[in-house]
């Protein structure tokens, strides 16, 4: 189920733009509720910053989140799925366009968050390198993402088997989509584990890197300061 690197930002792409209507209601079902639970934790990491950027903000969620939050800062999503774009509702300014090009200026933003977007992109080190680009110096980057699962073998046992077996099914009834929530627990099982994507944060020259896992080390919080 996953593609080629080549195929991948096409592939994510169409499948993001199939699933649009029913990712919020998947994603709560999915994670019984925690997932409003991470976005408040990464709005939180924030901080106080003035301009924000949301990249793959897809639905909006974390950048309605941040708005909140941060009610007089300047917050703006990205996405290349306008589909996805079109699904949110009362949220902050929106623009189309692909993670890996981000249509901005140099140290542009106090903060740049994700939210299950690093997975889905067909180059890591590209991906941070602009989020990186667009930050402020002494500026928060902020990374929520799944993990390959839990450490110990028997919850991370149970996890594939909720997550492969039972997630896909639960696509297919609600977002008419088994395949598109198979490819959600594949891309996460081949997926970077937080400790290595804290690693790679260092090496692309950010400081101060904090891993923080949820839900039984199924999802992380990458924090670092550019």
């Amino acid at each position: 189920m996953l593609p080629s690197q080549v195929d991948k930002p096409r592939f994510v792409a169409r499948m993001f733009g199939r699933i649009a209507g029913r990712y919020d209601l998947m994603n709560t079902l999915m994670t019984a509720g925690q997932d409003r639970a991470w976005r408040e934790r990464v709005a939180a990491q924030v901080g106080a910053a003035r301009d924000v950027l949301d990249v793959g903000t897809g639905t909006a969620k974390l950048a309605m989140t941040l708005a909140q939050r941060l009610p007089r800062a300047r917050i703006i999503g990205v996405d290349f799925a306008e589909p996805m774009l079109r699904a949110a509702r009362e949220a902050p300014p929106l623009v189309a366009a692909d993670a890996v090009k981000l249509p901005f200026a140099d140290n542009r933003f106090d903060a740049v968050t994700s939210a299950f977007l690093m997975r889905n992109l067909a180059d890591i080190s590209t991906g941070i390198l602009e989020q990186v680009r667009v930050l402020r110096p002494g500026g928060r980057l902020v990374i929520l993402e799944t993990t390959p699962g839990p450490p110990s073998a028997v919850p991370r046992m149970l996890f594939r088997l909720y997550f492969r077996q039972l997630v896909p099914l639960l696509g297919k009834l609600i977002a008419g989509d088994a395949a598109a929530y198979t490819y959600l627990p594949e891309s996460s099982a081949h997926f970077l584990e937080p400790e290595r994507l804290a690693q790679l944060l260092e090496e692309h020259g950010l400081q101060d890197v904090q891993t923080q896992k949820l839900a039984l080390g199924t999802v992380a919080i990458t924090s670092a300061r550019r």
